[in-house]
Formats: structure tokens, sequence, C-alpha cells
């Protein structure tokens, strides 16, 4: 099966529809898919539901979408660095779910591997616990989480083969392992694409079997900076 495509609109052609679950991987501003939001943006997608660790920021990364108000729902684990996500959240123009972070990776994991839910105690007497089952394990309470599957997943890699075996470089393993096994489709963009046999085995960190197409491209080196001063 052909998986690679010569440019994000046409990876992600016939896959958009309004109103659309979405898994994206990233991690503040590393490991961002951002031709597939990009692509996402110019085909004027609406009324998105994302789960995603964060929303980028302004001009970056989901952000974006938010700027064009695509985006209706956010089930995320850290919005801090988002001015619009942050307007648009506390004005009630944008529907939020916060998920602890290993909450959330584990849900998209589980729904990857075809694990409905699963219990666990982060969380509880929490509003994180709000209207979700309890259970008692050895004394201790625990709540159901329920796994995660997205119509689309799109996420970035280092390489990927042309079967879509993928390697992430450093930090950018963050979600996107998790993000892309959880969607009905996943797309992947890569920095680069080798041949079959290309990539050492034991170095793969997604399999191919959970990858339906894919592109290379250019991408944006961003850095979160931290500005310090002397006392």
């Amino acid at each position: 099966m052909q998986k690679v495509y010569s440019s994000a609109a046409e990876a992600l052609d016939g896959l958009l529809f309004d109103g659309m679950f979405i898994a994206a991987g990233g991690f503040g501003l590393c490991g961002i898919p951002e031709l597939l939001i990009d692509a996402i943006r110019e085909a004027g997608t609406k009324d998105l539901t994302f789960a995603s660790n964060n929303a980028g920021v302004d001009d970056f990364g989901i952000g974006l979408l938010l700027q064009t108000r695509q985006v209706k729902k956010m089930i995320s684990s850290y919005v801090g660095e988002n001015a619009e996500f942050m307007r648009q959240y506390l004005s009630g123009e944008l529907e939020l779910e916060f998920n602890p972070q290993g909450t959330l990776a584990e849900r998209m994991r589980a729904g990857g591997c075809g694990i409905p839910g699963f219990y666990t105690k982060t969380g509880v007497g929490t509003q994180i616990a709000e209207g979700k089952e309890e259970k008692v394990f050895d004394g201790e309470t625990y709540i159901l989480e329920r796994g995660i599957v997205a119509d689309l997943s799109i996420v970035k890699a280092w390489k990927a083969d042309t079967t879509g075996n993928a390697v992430f470089r450093k930090t950018a393993r963050n979600f996107n392992p998790p993000a892309a096994m959880c969607g009905k489709v996943c797309v992947m963009e890569v920095e680069e694409i080798v041949q079959p046999g290309e990539l050492d085995p034991d170095c793969i960190h997604l399999p191919g079997i959970y990858v339906h197409r894919l592109i290379q491209g250019e991408h944006e080196k961003r850095i979160e900076q931290r500005t310090t001063r002397a006392a």
C-alpha cells in the first residue's frame, strides 16, 4: 500500500470533516505536526475536538487553529502559554477537558491497544474525578478513565521508512507515539523518509502498522525560552 504523499494537503485529502476528533502529538513546541496543522487550517475544517498535551502558542501549533476559531474543544493537560486559548476559554467560546499529563498519555495508548478504560489513582478527590466511576483496590480508591480513539491522528517524527516505521528524536518522542496509536487513521510528517531496511529495527519507536499516510517536509525549529535575571 502506498503511504507516501507529496504534501500535507494531499495526505489529508478525504479525511477531514467538520466536528471530527483529532489526536495530536507534541509537547510544548517540540514534535508538533506543524505542516498538517497548517493544512487543516487551510482546509477550514471547523468544530474540531483536539486531544493534545497542549495547544502550542498563539502563532504556532494548534494555536493557529484557535486563531481561526476552528477548535471547539481541547482535551489537554497544560495550556499555560497560549493567550488566545485563555481568552476563548474564559469567555466561554472554547470547551476544555483537563487531564493529568500521564493520564492523557495513557488514555491515548489504551485506545490504540484496544483497551476501553483503566483505573488510576491520579485525580482521586479532585475535580478530575467528578462524574467518574470509582472502585477500591487493596483499600485504595481509583477512578475509571476511558481510552481515547480519535477519528484522526496527526504526528511528527524524525525519520521514517516508506512503510511508516518511525524514529522520534529525543524530546519529540513525547505524545507522538501514543497519539499515533489511537487514531482510526494516522497521518505522519517526518524530516526524512528512507527506504525499508535503512532504519535499525531495534531503534524503531513506532511500527508502521499504525501509520496510514506520511509526508516529508521542512520544519521550523522552535525552542521554549525562559528569561532569568539576577536578584
